[in-house]
């Protein structure tokens, strides 16, 4: 009973216990002055905005609890106290639990970092992107090389592309034994050797409020362009539009050559996309982006339109992350929707299933059924 008192008055504070009848000590009080520097109504007097005081609560706050919840009291601290630009300073940056929202602060303070921090923040991305590089990589691999199974056999080879061994396995069932031969109703070949599958396409909004998204689409981009099998294009955009496949070798490099927190033009982005198209029924196009259009917008709507009419398989996400699309224009989705441009939010660990779904055809609404998201047209 006591110990369940002494866990509400640390998330209430203080204040709510005027008579201190519940007392607090050693770990337990360091607990609660770092939660109320940050969430009690007089914290930015408590935390203030001097480096050496956001340093030493940061320590504490490593110090006081898990990785995860040191995660959210430190992108907590950047909302509620304004301290983006305290990143600037390395030994800051040094104090801090590096994360993706981390990664997506400093990409969008990239402009104005000072050289001295450049190195250390380079080292915090670089450190989250490995991370998701361990995490993301293995599950997208296996979902593409399982989707493109079927795409890789051909079912009508000629005599020199039969794969025999395959060919007799598919053609158990027709074993004669009056001939001890099996018949080969169906023939398997080798298929598309070293050939590109598929061509996906990522288009990026990089506008402020996707920062998180462009992170996991940068690792899981560099990801599909180390695969053989497909060949991968990804694309960025604000008001101006930047093609950066050629950087996605490293995706460290690619998100540092981002400029988050820009206007919007998906227009322009979807015309320049457009010409990147090759072989329609082969391309697989994902807009990643709010859909807060800041060029034309009857255009835009016209140019995603061309691009379904052609036979690309088209899909808009509205984020690419944990915590959903917060905000996004609404009527832009449903008319997307209604063209057959599905738009809906998609988690980091659902993505390379979502791809699978796409490179197989299947229905896009029954695999949002399937994995409970939302459809947001």
């Amino acid at each position: 009973m006591e110990d369940r008192l002494k866990k509400w008055r640390l998330i209430l504070g203080k204040h709510t216990d005027p008579e201190q009848s519940v007392p607090l000590s050693g770990d337990e009080l360091g607990k609660d002055q770092v939660l109320e520097a940050l969430y009690d109504s007089d914290r930015k007097g408590n935390l203030g905005s001097t480096m050496p005081k956001v340093n030493r609560w940061l320590g504490d706050i490593r110090k006081y609890f898990k990785t995860s919840m040191v995660q959210v009291m430190q992108q907590d601290a950047m909302e509620r106290l304004g301290i983006e630009k305290m990143l600037l300073e390395p030994e800051l940056l040094e104090a801090i639990e590096p994360d993706v929202h981390l990664v997506g602060t400093l990409l969008s303070l990239n402009k104005v970092m000072p050289s001295k921090t450049r190195e250390t923040a380079r080292k915090v991305v670089e450190a989250v992107v490995r991370e998701l590089e361990k995490k993301l990589s293995n599950p997208m691999r296996q979902a593409i090389a399982g989707s493109l199974s079927r795409a890789v056999r051909n079912t009508r080879p000629k005599s020199n592309e039969i794969d025999w061994g395959k060919t007799i396995m598919k053609n158990l069932k027709h074993y004669q034994p009056k001939y001890k031969t099996v018949v080969p109703e169906q023939l398997i070949g080798y298929g598309k050797k070293g050939k590109a599958l598929r061509t996906i396409i990522l288009l990026v909004d990089q506008s402020g409020s996707m920062a998180t998204s462009v992170v996991y689409a940068g690792v899981y981009g560099a990801v599909l362009a180390s695969l053989k099998s497909v060949k991968t294009h990804l694309v960025v955009f604000d008001t101006s539009v930047v093609d950066l496949t050629n950087e996605l070798h490293d995706p460290v490099d690619l998100l540092f050559a981002t400029q988050l927190g820009g206007g919007t033009d998906i227009n322009k982005a979807l015309t320049y996309s457009q010409q990147l198209i090759k072989s329609p029924g082969e391309t697989i196009f994902v807009l990643l982006s709010d859909l807060f259009e800041g060029g034309r917008e009857e255009e835009m709507l016209k140019r995603a339109a061309s691009i379904k009419a052609s036979g690309v398989q088209m899909v808009t996400l509205l984020s690419l992350n944990d915590q959903g699309a917060p905000s996004f224009d609404r009527q832009n989705a449903r008319k997307l929707t209604a063209m057959g441009i599905p738009c809906f939010s998609c988690t980091p660990n659902l993505f390379p299933d979502l791809m699978s779904s796409v490179i197989k055809q299947e229905d896009i609404n029954n695999w949002m059924a399937r994995h409970h998201v939302e459809s947001k047209g």
